[in-house]
């Protein structure tokens, strides 16, 4: 399509100029036209615009992946590289024509520059920046320049949680861009989210979540920066540098320009800055970006496309050819070049193609696109056996295609998995929409397609379970409209709290919990909301508290008092153990007045689980006999377990009266042993020792190990008796200690054969631990052999005790008097002493 045409045109300027919409009418205008975009997703978006206008049986789509050509088509809609050269049209356009210098792609895009007319229109649409080196490289062309239609202008830094609805955060990794989309989820409601690896249905929809209003931010890579019209009002760069393929560097002003031009759109101004850690713009660059203004280009990519195919050497030869013109550079070498200089290396490959036809054939090969930019060897693998499959046959083997095809029709996997997946879709899309390579070429390309439309929609999906939370985007879109004291917000049944319908909190007991997900501007507004919703059941609350039966409060482990699945209270010490303090946690919502009332209600709640569980001893300390008051004094002092004293036999029996044994190792009520008084009791110590009570042994061990942040006096206090390497019961330690001293209180008996089992122990632990209750067991024959035999079972006796040391003096009698109003209690404890 070179040669001498009627017009060549050349329209330039910044985004938002109207030059593509120029341009299609232009080329709707004739009667023949063809226009070539940058992205396969901007080649299909204005496929179905001109579908719209010509309808489908006249307008074409031919993109690297995808082909729709029917027979009647005049009107085409390509990506650069897929124009049908051959075809002659009327009108031709290439948009985005500052790419030719791009060291990547820019060939492709200088080569059509150089060589691509339209009969009788050509027109090239892109930046100021190529103004002078069109005019050098293209004789005649006329250059017409285009104002932006709004202004842009400079916002400078904004936090992530102060940015305003319809802006768009431009990041340049996937990490960079998940970090901060979930971050605008948390504190915003959610985002879409726009990359240059997602399919073109993915990001139509993403887009189109973007701009139904479903979500009002947007996070991107530079993708953003090619076409893609939406309403946007704010651009901000999150980072200032890209990975270009090669090595991490600064964006250009150019590049920041492109990003930055698609706030505003039509007449609405637009702006941009920064957000995150990205440090501020320079003053230069922003004058550059706002004025428009940038450093011309010096040169242009290229490449030699006409190519000598007598052999792969010849080939390479010409591929790597310097330019002719000024103002031309040889491009950094394509993966096609790189994939043929590999394949070359193959002494196989280089066999087979020999000739002007397996030569061309396997540079075909070698451009298959890299979608999947793995960097590996798999990508030249698969252009070797396309290579050879197609040099073996005509088509490409049906069997091989299939199992490549079908291996990835698969929707499992997080979304990066799913991107990779579709990536390796559109590589065999590739390869199926040649219909020189396949029998049937449509089915296949059918296939591929529908393969990629599955993934496809399985990756909007968890991009919006994973981005968006619509009950937040929800709620932000409200908050724009009216003010916090407008919103309607309710507390279910359950705590549950409501504004507009969705849940912001709970409330647990008398506080208020916001969900960690009601993040940024409209956290005061939903929370002012939820409050003044709390403002009126809160006092239902606390006489719904006041009026409930004891059943239900109960007590935790760490002194707290739980009410409805949630701690109001806890429990403090006093100067009766019996009796503990209750102290109310705090809430905003419960004033002095409130908080009297619970505290009340809760400590009768308490009195009356002390008189539930420890009740016997609470009667038996009530009006003791005056010989026993000292005693009953200390036992309530000791909820119900002290150690023994010495008490005449008649006293002993008014103890048993009053439900307290006067055991041999401790004086205790067996009523308070029970699990439920024992584990009320180790609470109450707890207060006590403001600590929170070891864990108690199961209900129904008569033994146990002693636990290691046990003492003996706390094991004696919880009805335990340390004895040896275990502790035992301290009810069935003394039973059984009686019904021993009875069975050896004249001589030696045969050791009980039930005894172990009765008291939880193994066969190795049982002599320890009667020996620390003072028994001890000795083989019947050191009695007497001839008596009882060398055989003879083992025997029970006391074990002799060591002599008690002598009790010192008691002290002198403490003095009774007015100035000493604790001297009767003290001297009531002497007298019972002694």
């Amino acid at each position: 399509m070179s040669g001498s045409y009627s017009k060549v045109r050349a329209v330039l300027g910044p985004t938002n100029t109207g030059k593509t919409h120029l341009a299609m009418e232009r080329l709707l205008g004739h009667s023949s036209g063809m226009i070539g975009f940058p992205l396969r997703l901007l080649a299909r978006e204005n496929y179905e615009r001109m579908v719209a206008r010509k309808g489908a049986k006249n307008v074409g789509l031919i993109t690297g992946e995808e082909k729709i050509v029917p027979p009647g088509a005049r009107w085409f809609s390509c990506t650069v590289e897929a124009m049908p050269l051959d075809r002659r049209v009327e009108f031709l356009a290439v948009d985005e024509i500052q790419l030719c210098a791009d060291p990547d792609r820019g060939h492709v895009f200088t080569d059509r520059l150089l060589h691509a007319r339209g009969l009788v229109e050509t027109m090239f649409l892109g930046a100021e920046t190529i103004r002078r080196l069109l005019l050098r490289l293209v004789p005649g062309i006329e250059v017409e320049t285009r104002p932006r239609l709004s202004e842009l202008s400079y916002a400078g830094p904004v936090k992530l949680s102060r940015l305003p609805p319809r802006s768009a955060i431009v990041a340049f990794s996937a990490a960079e861009v998940y970090a901060i989309a979930e971050a605008v989820r948390r504190r915003r409601g959610g985002c879409a989210v726009v990359m240059g690896r997602l399919s073109p249905r993915t990001r139509n929809a993403q887009v189109a979540l973007y701009q139904e209003k479903e979500v009002d931010f947007l996070v991107a890579t530079d993708a953003i920066g090619m076409g893609l019209n939406m309403d946007v009002d704010h651009v901000a760069f999150a980072g200032l540098s890209k990975f270009d393929g090669h090595r991490p560097r600064p964006l250009l002003a150019a590049e920041v320009a492109q990003i930055a031009g698609r706030a505003g759109r039509g007449m609405r101004d637009g702006s941009f800055g920064v957000t995150g850690v990205c440090p501020p713009l320079g003053e230069e660059l922003v004058e550059a970006v706002e004025a428009h203004a940038f450093e011309p280009l010096e040169q242009l990519a290229w490449r030699n496309s006409a190519l000598d195919f007598t052999s792969v050497e010849a080939l390479l030869a010409s591929l790597t050819m310097p330019p002719s013109l000024p103002g031309l550079v040889r491009g950094q070498d394509a993966t096609d070049v790189l994939t043929l200089e590999a394949l070359h290396h193959d002494a196989d490959i280089r066999k087979a193609a020999q000739g002007r036809a397996a030569t061309r054939l396997l540079w075909e090969a070698c451009q298959i696109p890299d979608f999947r930019k793995l960097a590996t060897d798999a990508h030249v693998k698969l252009c070797a056996n396309v290579f050879t499959h197609l040099r073996a046959g005509k088509n490409l083997p049906v069997d091989w295609v299939r199992g490549e095809i079908e291996a990835l029709d698969k929707v499992e996997g997080d979304i990066d998995t799913l991107m990779q997946r579709l990536t390796d879709v559109r590589v065999w899309a590739y390869i199926t929409a040649r219909a020189d390579w396949m029998r049937d070429a449509t089915p296949w390309a059918r296939l591929a397609r529908e393969i990629e439309d599955r993934i496809s929609d399985t990756l909007h999906m968890k991009l919006m379970a994973r981005f968006v939370d619509k009950r937040a985007a929800h709620l932000t879109r409200r908050l724009e409209d009216q003010e916090a004291e407008e919103l309607q917000a309710v507390v279910s049944n359950h705590g549950v709290v409501l504004v507009e319908g969705h849940e912001v909190g709970r409330v647990e007991g008398f506080n208020f919990h916001p969900d960690p997900a009601t993040q940024g501007q409209e956290k005061k507004f939903l929370l002012r909301a939820a409050r003044r919703a709390l403002g009126q059941e809160l006092p239902r609350r606390i006489l719904r508290c006041e009026t409930a039966a004891d059943e239900a409060f109960s007590l935790t482990d760490d002194r707290q008092v739980v009410w409805e699945g949630a701690k109001i209270a806890r429990l403090k010490r006093s100067e009766n153990l019996l009796k503990p303090e209750v102290e109310i946690l705090h809430s905003e919502f419960l004033d002095g007045l409130a908080r009297e009332r619970l505290r009340a209600r809760i400590s009768a709640f308490v009195a009356a689980e002390v008189e539930k569980r420890l009740g016997a001893l609470l009667v038996a300390m009530k009006d003791p006999p005056a010989e026993l008051r000292g005693v009953m004094y200390r036992l309530g002092e000791a909820s119900g377990v002290m150690e023994a004293e010495n008490v005449a036999p008649e006293l002993r029996q008014v103890l048993k009266k009053l439900g307290v044994e006067a055991g041999r190792f401790a004086f205790f009520m067996p009523a308070v042993l029970k699990p439920g008084s024992a584990k009320l009791r180790a609470l109450l110590w707890g207060v006590a020792n403001d600590r929170n009570p070891p864990p108690l042994p199961a209900a129904g061990l008569v033994s146990a190990p002693m636990p290691g942040n046990w003492g003996a006096d706390f094991a004696l206090s919880m009805g335990w008796l340390p004895a040896g390497p275990v502790m035992v019961r301290l009810d069935v330690a003394e039973k059984l200690v009686r019904e021993m001293h009875y069975l050896v209180r004249k001589h030696p008996v045969f050791l009980p054969p039930n005894l172990g089992s009765r008291m939880g122990l193994k066969p190795d632990q049982l002599a320890p631990v009667l020996n620390a209750l003072g028994f001890r067991i000795i083989p019947a024959q050191v009695l007497g052999e001839k008596r009882y035999g060398p055989a003879a079972p083992a025997m029970l006796a006391r074990r002799k005790m060591e002599p008690k040391p002598v009790a010192p003096p008691p002290p002198p009698p403490v003095p009774v008097s007015e100035d000493n109003p604790f001297a009767a209690l003290a001297a009531l404890r002497q007298a019972a002493r002694r």
